[in-house]
C-alpha cells in the first residue's frame, strides 16, 4: 500500500524535485516510525519557516505516538509565539535558554531532524553544531537552500525551486500514509504551521513564490486553514516601537547611484526602541518598492560583527553578492551574511563606506548588463 502511495506521489506531485527525493520518501516514513526519539532542529535566529515546519514536524511525529522535540539553537521571538499551543511550549527548547536540556535531548535522541538549514556549521547552527556534529543517530535533512552538505545526512530532502522548507515539508507530509495526497487528512495543527512558515518566507507571496506553492497553499484552505487570522497575527500584532524605528531606519536610508539601497541599524538604537529578536522581519524588503532600487541590504549590528540581510529583484543576484562581499549566502533574491569587526571593517563608521564601495564594484561588472 505504501508503495503505491508512494508511485502515485512521484507521478502527481514530485515532477519538480530531483529523483533521489521520490526514492527515499518510504525511507523517510519508515525511519520516523522506528525512531525512539527525535529532536527537530532549524538554523540560529529562527524565523517564521523554521518555526513553522519544526512544528509541523514535532505534530506529524507525535501523531504517529512518536516521541518528539524542538531543540533550537535561539529562542523563538515573541512575534511567533502564536504558533505553539500551550502544552507544546515544555517541547521547545533552545540552547540559548537551556543549553543543558538541549545536550540532554541529543544524547536521549536517535534520531535528528534538521530543517531550513543546509550546513552543520556554527553560523547555521550556533551552539548546536558540536551537538550535531557529534551526534551518532540518523539525520535527515529537509531544506531549500543551496549547496547542501549531504554527506552529512543519512537521507536528504533538498529543493531549491521551492518557497520554503515548509513548502518542502508539506510535500512530503501530504503523501504520507494516513494522508494519502489528502491535505485534510494531515494532523491537527499541521496545515496551519506549514501555511504560516511558507507566508513568512515567501514574504505573503511577494517572493520566493511557484507554481507548487499557489498549489500547497489551495490545497491548505481546501483543507480549512484560516489565512486571514495567520496574517493578523503575523502582520496585524506589531508594537509600536517597530514602526517608529522603522521611520528612523527610512529617513536615514541612502540610495546610491547604482541602484542600491542600505540601512544600518546600530546596537543603541535598537537599546533605544527596545527593539526585540524578530521585530525588524522584513524590513529589507521595503527599499525594493522604490523603482531605481535593485538591491536593498540592511545591517544590524551585534557584537563584533554586522548581520547583514540582502535582497534584489530579478536579475541581480544576491546571493553572490552575500558570498563574495558578506561572508554568506542564500537564495538567488534572498540572502544573508555578515560583515566582521575588525577583518572586513574597523568599526561602525566605515559600514557605509563599505557598502558602497563593494556594492559599487558588483553592480558594475557581470551584472551590469542585467539590470533594466
Amino acid at each position: 500500500m505504501i508503495c503505491n502511495i508512494i508511485c502515485n506521489f512521484a507521478n502527481q506531485f514530485f515532477l519538480f524535485m530531483k529523483e533521489p527525493d521520490r526514492q527515499n520518501i518510504e525511507e523517510f516514513y519508515r525511519t520516523v516510525c522506528q525512531s525512539g526519539h527525535t529532536v527537530i532542529t532549524s538554523h540560529i535566529r529562527p524565523d517564521g519557516d523554521a518555526m513553522g515546519s519544526c512544528l509541523a514536524m514535532m505534530r506529524y511525529i507525535r501523531s504517529l505516538g512518536g516521541n518528539a522535540d524542538i531543540v533550537l539553537p535561539d529562542r523563538f521571538p515573541q512575534s511567533l509565539g502564536f504558533m505553539a499551543e500551550n502544552h507544546e511550549t515544555g517541547h521547545i527548547i533552545s540552547a540559548e535558554d537551556d543549553f543543558g536540556r538541549a545536550s540532554e535531548l541529543f544524547r536521549k535522541a536517535d534520531l535528528a531532524i534538521c530543517l531550513d538549514f543546509n550546513r552543520l556549521a556554527e553560523n547555521r547552527c550556533g551552539k548546536l553544531a558540536p551537538l550535531l556534529e557529534r551526534f551518532k543517530g540518523k539525520r535527515i535533512l529537509i531544506d531549500h537552500h543551496p549547496a547542501p552538505e549531504l554527506e552529512r545526512f543519512s537521507l536528504a530532502f533538498t529543493e531549491t525551486e521551492i518557497s520554503s522548507a515548509s513548502e518542502l515539508l508539506f510535500w512530503i507530509l501530504n503523501e504520507m500514509p494516513g494522508t494519502g495526497s489528502d491535505a485534510r487528512k494531515l494532523p491537527a495543527g499541521v496545515p496551519e504551521a506549514l501555511f504560516t512558515g511558507m507566508t513568512t518566507d515567501t514574504n505573503n507571496f511577494a517572493n520566493s513564490v511557484f507554481p507548487s506553492t499557489f498549489r500547497m497553499a489551495s490545497a491548505l484552505l481546501e483543507a480549512g486553514v484560516d489565512r486571514d487570522m495567520i496574517l493578523d497575527r503575523l502582520y496585524s500584532e506589531y508594537k509600536e516601537r517597530r514602526l517608529r524605528i522603522l521611520g528612523q531606519l527610512l529617513d536615514e536610508m541612502k540610495i546610491t547611484e547604482d541602484g542600491v539601497a542600505y540601512m544600518i541599524l546600530s546596537k543603541s538604537a535598537m537599546k533605544k526602541f527596545g527593539i526585540e529578536e524578530g521585530e525588524t522581519e522584513g524590513f529589507v524588503n521595503i527599499p525594493l518598492s522604490v523603482g531605481k532600487v535593485k538591491l536593498s541590504c540592511l545591517l544590524k549590528e551585534d557584537d563584533g560583527f554586522f548581520r547583514v540581510s540582502l535582497r534584489s529583484k530579478k536579475g541581480i543576484s544576491a546571493n553572490r553578492c552575500a558570498f563574495e562581499f558578506f561572508n554568506g549566502g542564500g537564495h538567488e533574491q534572498a540572502s544573508g551574511g555578515r560583515l566582521h569587526i575588525p577583518e572586513d571593517i574597523r568599526d561602525i563608521s566605515e559600514a557605509a563606506g563599505y557598502i558602497e564601495r563593494v556594492t559599487h564594484i558588483f553592480m558594475n561588472r557581470d551584472n551590469a548588463q542585467n539590470i533594466q
